[in-house]
């Protein structure tokens, strides 16, 4: 970051940003901050970043929806996820990343554009756990490739149907383990550098004040504009991971 007159306020703007999309809807912080991010860091910088503070973003919310956490739901879709991630980051090794982002990029458009244009769809109530562990699994898979940690479950309990809370309450602490075991990854690899840290210092009140305001206005949306808005972010993350 050399020109920090204009760069840091690009940062810390990207990252309220980032934090208001992700408490209002529960996923999407890296897309978002990244976004601008990636013209004034380098991407190991933002690799790290979006991982220290989602783990805080998505602890912060899943904290706030403690009452709707239920462990027997959550523990196949954690399963899968803590053995996905690792598998998601050796990929990288040979994976062509282009080819990964156009590919996950056209199944969210496709998706999203699918469940926006037609009646929502809803899977059987009683799903076996190995469907959750597979689910979870894939989840962090995808989180190990691309730093989405969270897009295939909230695809899941979308398609589900269930209620945002319940919805909420169940990707988000997936989004924390995969964030928890990415992070212990990029410790082993030596990726935190001092500046890394200084910008971390230097956007934590940006952070938690875009999540308390990403919060508060979740609060006061019914179930179809909650739904809306997921499917939107799913829609425009897909966009921006193919163009």
């Amino acid at each position: 970051m050399d020109g920090i007159a204009i760069e840091l306020p690009l940062f810390l703007l990207a990252t309220f940003a980032g934090a208001f999309v992700a408490g209002l809807s529960g996923f999407a912080f890296g897309l978002v901050a990244a976004s601008l991010w990636l013209y004034v860091l380098t991407p190991l910088q933002s690799a790290s970043l979006i991982v220290g503070f989602g783990l805080l973003v998505q602890g912060y919310s899943v904290w706030k929806l403690r009452a709707a956490l239920d462990w027997r739901r959550l523990w196949p879709f954690m399963a899968g996820a803590v053995f996905g991630v690792p598998a998601g980051v050796s990929l990288l090794t040979w994976a062509d990343p282009r080819s990964v982002r156009i590919a996950v990029g056209a199944i969210l458009i496709g998706y999203s554009l699918y469940a926006l244009l037609r009646p929502q769809l809803k899977v059987a109530t009683n799903v076996p756990p190995a469907t959750d562990i597979t689910i979870g699994f894939v989840n962090g898979l995808l989180g190990g490739l691309t730093g989405l940690a969270g897009i295939i479950i909230t695809i899941w309990c979308n398609l589900r149907g269930l209620p945002k809370d319940i919805q909420r309450a169940t990707f988000q602490p997936v989004a924390v383990a995969v964030f928890a075991v990415a992070a212990l990854l990029l410790g082993a690899k030596g990726a935190l550098t001092f500046e890394t840290a200084k910008l971390f210092a230097l956007g934590l009140p940006f952070l938690f004040g875009g999540t308390w305001l990403g919060l508060k206005l979740f609060g006061r949306i019914d179930e179809t504009t909650f739904r809306r808005i997921v499917l939107a972010l799913l829609l425009v993350s897909g966009i921006t991971l193919l163009f």
